[in-house]
């Protein structure tokens, strides 16, 4: 494949994260990457060098005009089209450090290089066919897995899993355009009945593999992005020692006196895959105190927020005294399907424990739990993940994770529907080929083959500098 260089301009970028570690990586692609290469590094006995082996390492030095070392380092040569980019790379392997990264990558720049847009590199991979849309988007993914489970999702799309599928749908009905399309064209040839069922089961097993793949991609979703949970309840029913509990540490101040928490606090941790947000709020009752008001009109504007609510109830309090009025007017502004009622403190309680005892106003699901002694905590942490994920994903099949791919599905199913009732109609082929051909170029949309520019500029634009 030929390399389309981007007005023939070479780019540059610190391709690793500021801050001091072992290695920092200035990244350099496009036509002059050798040529700047040979310009500023000279190899273990100082000579430059006139050619370089692709995918080897080097070990030299970086000097500037004068001949002065910037710093020791390993470089490599990617060579077109085998590279990242599809254009010639070099990789310059520094001393990690601002100071060290800044003086390479300016030298660089001082060669007639200029610093790469955010997102360039992946980029020019996509325009010159290195990955697809979908991949390239996967990478973006990859950077930004936050638990294992969201990086083995992230791999599958870089590997192309999701690209293989929709190409196998595209193609199909790509046939199916090419078929109407010859009827078209040679009206004197009449097409059959049985290849105009013939091309309606063809759509329709396509509107069924999107509904597939549709059916995962909220599930896919949270492993991407992530869910907010929230910690809601009374003063002191154990709000924060559940919390304290569910992270494995002591982020939450935890007494006995009621309104301790004032403020929302929050942690990021995974369950089962899944990253969680938890949010500890401030105790939801009616207070005069001017602070503590504040905490509790933030508490309800996290509890707006919530995927999921975690509504903890001292269960040893419960009884024929217990005063429900707070209870269940918090429980009635927020959606039973996404609350958990959390009946905390069960290792005080003598006797049994009403699990509904706010009536209708329960939620579904109810977890008895001690933050003390943990009893409840692995099956609460299940009951998350089965509220936000609905399906089961295995590791090897394609899954959408994105909203631009998913919406990118529902209006090629909503096409392709529309095409299906047209043939059931007996409406004209040249009227059918439309849908057909617009569900085509909405999977196109997923992969590239279709997306307008301004897309892909707003995709790329989200990467960070270097990638």
């Amino acid at each position: 494949m030929s390399c389309k260089y981007m007005d023939g301009d070479t780019i540059a970028a610190i391709a690793t994260p500021a801050g001091e570690s072992g290695i920092g990586i200035v990244r350099i692609s496009g036509p002059d990457a050798l040529s700047v290469l040979a310009s500023v590094f000279r190899d273990k006995h100082g000579r430059s060098r006139a050619s370089f082996e692709s995918h080897k390492m080097y070990f030299g030095k970086v000097v500037s005009r004068d001949g002065e070392m910037v710093d020791q380092v390993l470089a490599a040569a990617m060579l077109s089209p085998n590279s990242y980019t599809g254009e010639d790379v070099v990789e310059l392997h520094c001393h990690s450090g601002r100071v060290v990264l800044r003086s390479v990558l300016e030298l660089v720049l001082e060669h007639g290089v200029r610093l790469a847009e955010p997102g360039e590199f992946t980029r020019r991979a996509f325009l010159n066919g290195r990955l697809d849309l979908a991949q390239a988007e996967a990478v973006a993914d990859v950077v930004h897995a936050k638990t294992k489970q969201s990086l083995k999702l992230a791999l599958n799309g870089l590997s192309g899993r999701l690209s293989a599928e929709v190409s196998a749908l595209r193609d199909r009905l790509i046939q199916v355009v090419a078929h109407i399309e010859a009827e078209i064209d040679f009206p004197e040839d009449d097409i059959d009945e049985l290849a105009v069922n013939s091309l309606r089961g063809i759509i329709a097993e396509t509107i069924s593999d999107i509904e597939g793949l549709l059916n995962k991609a909220a599930s896919g979703r949270v492993y991407r992005d992530g869910v907010s949970v929230v910690i809601a309840g009374r003063p002191n029913v154990g709000k924060s020692s559940v919390f304290n509990a569910i992270v494995k540490e002591r982020r939450a101040i935890v007494t006995d006196v009621p309104g301790t928490t004032r403020d929302v606090i929050d942690e990021y941790v995974s369950l089962s895959g899944v990253p969680v947000r938890l949010m500890d709020t401030a105790g939801i009752r009616e207070t005069e105190d001017v602070v503590e008001r504040e905490g509790v009109s933030r508490s309800r504007e996290s509890l707006d927020q919530a995927d999921v609510v975690l509504y903890v109830v001292d269960a040893s309090s419960l009884g024929q005294s217990y005063d429900a009025t707070d209870d269940e007017r918090t429980l009635s502004s927020i959606p039973r399907d996404q609350t958990i009622l959390v009946l905390n403190k069960i290792d005080l309680v003598q006797g049994t424990v009403d699990e509904a005892p706010f009536g209708e106003l329960t939620p579904p699901a109810v977890v008895k739990t001690s933050a003390v002694t943990g009893a409840g905590l692995v099956e609460l942490e299940g009951q998350i993940v089965d509220l936000v994920v609905r399906e089961n994903l295995s590791a090897g099949e394609a899954v959408v994770t994105n909203v631009r791919h998913e919406d990118a599905l529902r209006r090629a199913k909503k096409h392709l529907e529309d095409a299906l009732g047209a043939t059931d109609r007996d409406t004209p082929l040249d009227l059918v080929v439309i849908d057909v051909r617009e569900g085509l170029n909405a999977l196109g949309e997923i992969t590239g083959e279709t997306v307008d520019d301004d897309i892909i500029d707003r995709i790329f634009s989200d990467f960070c500098v270097g990638k």
